[in-house]
């Protein structure tokens, strides 16, 4: 195994991107800056003056889950459509990172985590003299709503299974199963773009959502059609797209896992559960560290 896991990591330098949010339609400006050991991703809402404007993450401070993850503190500072982002930093390594927006909505960029894997290489990344500690799962937790169904079960590394069905002649039925690392999240999940109906965005928008959705952020699906242009980036970009957004959905509990995840029909709002349902239980895991020496819990 890499040295590098043995360690937490932050990003080498600041960087700075902007976007649109695809819920918002908001233009956005994002700055990821370094952070010190052990104070985990932290999104600060640099626009708001007059309140507690830091979000620190936990499975507990995710509210909304319709059509993306939003997180919120007590005091009311919101940032929606961290899912994207967060799977970058998971996948990447990045332990410790403060994200300081000036609106309310992480961009959407291109609809995938691909631009935000870019941003982050940017930057690069540093080392710190501090441990890297894993959740490691040690019973399983199981969530199921109908036929709809999230998991987290005991494994010795980070195994993403997602199975997905839609009345839809591109989509259909699809699953995907893979261990999850670096260089597979590059390779098999970082392009892959989010996706919906155009049957809904009528809805959607008067219920303030998909403000900012369009064929250059998101597939979109008209029946049995695909009516972007350049079409598919991969025939199962829709359950490999599912499979990046629970990466970024379970790193809210604030460390990377040690646990084999199993999405049937799930979306943000189940893999949430699960987190939680984990987090509340806290005989089924515990925190390890990878360095043999140093293997035993912390």
């Amino acid at each position: 195994m890499s040295m590098s896991a043995y360690y937490q990591h932050t990003v080498a330098g600041p960087v700075i991107f902007a976007g649109i949010g695809v819920h918002t339609g908001a233009h956005v400006r994002v700055a990821v800056r370094p952070a010190a050991p052990d104070s985990g991703i932290v999104f600060v809402r640099a626009d708001l003056k007059d309140i507690d404007n830091v979000i620190r993450l936990s499975a507990e401070c995710v509210g909304q889950t319709r059509l993306g993850t939003v997180v919120s503190n007590a005091a009311g500072a919101k940032v929606s459509t961290i899912e994207h982002l967060m799977a970058a930093l998971c996948a990447l390594g990045v332990d410790n990172a403060v994200v300081e927006l000036d609106g309310p909505e992480v961009p959407i960029l291109d609809g995938s985590a691909e631009p935000f894997v870019q941003v982050l290489d940017r930057a690069g990344r540093r080392r710190q003299e501090a441990l890297r500690r894993y959740i490691e799962v040690l019973a399983p937790i199981e969530v199921i709503d109908g036929d709809k169904r999230a998991a987290l079960l005991p494994s010795d590394r980070f195994e993403m299974a997602f199975e997905i069905f839609f009345d839809s002649a591109p989509v259909g039925r699809q699953a995907i199963d893979l261990e999850i690392t670096e260089e597979s999240f590059r390779r098999e999940l970082a392009n892959c773009r989010t996706f919906g109906f155009l049957k809904d965005v009528e809805g959607l928008r008067a219920a303030g959502l998909a403000r900012g959705a369009s064929m250059e952020n998101a597939v979109v699906l008209d029946g049995d059609r695909v009516l972007n242009p350049e079409g598919l980036r991969r025939p199962d970009e829709f359950v490999r797209h599912k499979a990046l957004d629970a990466v970024g959905d379970l790193y809210v509990l604030g460390a990377p896992l040690l646990a084999r995840f199993e999405g049937r029909y799930a979306g943000h709002g189940l893999n949430n559960q699960v987190a939680r349902a984990l987090a509340a239980n806290p005989r089924a895991w515990r925190l390890r560290t990878l360095a043999p020496e140093l293997a035993e819990a912390v």
